[in-house]
């Protein structure tokens, strides 16, 4: 049985397999969880980004860990709340499921992942929840590769959110 928590903490500490990176669409870096995780991981993740060539909103690419605890980071562009013509929903969708594919590709066990798009990007945090936790179970009925997922939230509203919503799964 695969276990499904949610912590207050920050995400680049984690000690999982990978964990997964709300970036912009350059994968440059910036602010919130994407600034957070540049800065612990080093500057050699920014080289393998710019590499990448950016991504695309609700795509998801792959880097190493470097520094950080895990060995792999999932880089995905979330949905700014309000400017993506009503589509918002089905993008959030796709990050996270695009994030899940990646990881069961690179056959990893323990995933972390935040509440893409509900900080700067403005997503309303009880509705990204309850997308991100239903693309998440709908995931793993079908797909059995995973020991532990972590939902990994920085403040204690998104942690509450979460907690709930996970009761009732």
């Amino acid at each position: 049985m695969i276990k499904i928590t949610a912590i207050k903490d920050s995400i680049s500490t984690q000690k999982v397999d990978a964990i997964v990176n709300a970036a912009n669409k350059t994968l440059s870096g910036g602010g919130g969880v994407d600034g957070a995780i540049h800065r612990a991981a080093g500057p050699q993740l920014s080289k393998e980004c710019k590499a990448l060539g950016g991504c695309e909103t609700g795509g998801a690419k792959i880097t190493r860990g470097y520094r950080l605890p895990a060995k792999f980071i999932i880089h995905t562009v979330g949905p700014v709340y309000g400017h993506e013509n009503n589509k918002e929903a089905k993008l959030l969708t796709e990050c996270y499921k695009n994030c899940m594919e990646l990881a069961k590709i690179y056959r990893i066990k323990t995933i972390a992942l935040p509440a893409i798009s509900t900080g700067l990007y403005g997503f309303p945090k009880q509705e990204a929840a309850k997308i991100a936790i239903k693309t998440i179970k709908n995931f793993v009925k079908k797909n059995d590769c995973f020991d532990e997922i972590c939902f990994v939230l920085f403040n204690d509203e998104n942690l509450y959110i979460y907690q709930k919503l996970l009761i009732k799964i």
